[in-house]
């Protein structure tokens, strides 16, 4: 079955889209999707596995960005080869679309850079699925219109994901009204329960985060209907070279998503 067809005509349950931050280094993204591949096997979830091949939005300069473009994305392409699994990565420019677009199923759109049409346009362009976050200064009915600009450039393979809203200058918070708001346009809508609980502008240049209410914000998406839960997950986030605030350690991924799932069930 084509995939986001597959994605979109869940209904019983939800998808997951999970994994790292960031490539940090060859093996790690293989033992992280072998760990995610057997939870979800398990659990009967659909999975999509996550990874940057490259963080082009860092606070510093001297900040992890990745360990090469071509690298990373070879890497994602390995991981969806040998595990015959989808996979998403964002881009950050138009150039990057039709090169990133070779190696994954998925485009992913940063927040930030939601109302970028040359960004969108080339994404939409490559024909692959195309998921936006929603930008932190965004309400979610705006998002009808970075929407527009993919399907419009003739990609209706859209996804829609919340990742919080700015509240003040270092903290974000969720308004979960935008997930049936979004879910008005037809496509499927997914929380981010890692990014959406960043402290970000932090003094020391190094975002924070309140990672032990991931567990609220899924449980309250889950029950407010949304389709998919985004995650960002680490053997051990305080070693994480990217985002470790407000990842969730990988040993404590199975137990959450058993919550989901008893959540969905009673709905």
């Amino acid at each position: 079955m084509e995939l986001y067809k597959e994605l979109k005509d869940i209904t019983n349950n939800f998808f997951l889209i999970a994994g790292p931050c960031v490539i940090e280094n060859e093996t790690q993204p293989f033992e992280i999707a072998e760990q995610l591949i057997e939870i979800t096997n398990r659990l009967g979830l659909k999975l999509v596995f996550k990874a940057s091949y490259r963080k082009a939005n860092r606070s510093k300069l001297d900040s992890f960005t990745g360990i090469g473009d071509k690298k990373g994305l070879e890497i994602l392409q390995q991981i969806r080869q040998t595990y015959s699994l989808p996979v998403i990565t964002d881009i950050h420019s138009a150039q990057e679309a039709e090169e990133a677009a070779k190696y994954v199923d998925i485009l992913q759109i940063p927040a930030f850079l939601c109302r970028q049409t040359d960004l969108l346009i080339a994404a939409a362009q490559t024909g692959k699925i195309v998921n936006i976050k929603k930008g932190q200064f965004l309400s979610a009915q705006s998002m009808q219109f970075a929407a527009n600009k993919v399907s419009e450039s003739g990609n209706g393979k859209i996804m829609l994901t919340d990742r919080g809203t700015m509240f003040g200058y270092q903290d974000l918070i969720v308004d979960f009204r935008g997930i049936p708001a979004m879910k008005t346009f037809g496509y499927p809508v997914i929380m981010d329960v890692t990014h959406s609980l960043q402290q970000p502008n932090q003094s020391q240049g190094v975002s924070g985060g309140v990672p032990e209410m991931i567990e609220t914000i899924a449980k309250a998406a889950i029950a407010v209907g949304a389709d998919g839960i985004f995650m960002e997950t680490h053997p051990n986030p305080k070693e994480a070279k990217s985002d470790g605030a407000n990842m969730l350690p990988l040993a404590q991924v199975e137990g959450l998503l058993q919550k989901l799932i008893r959540i969905k069930q009673a709905l």
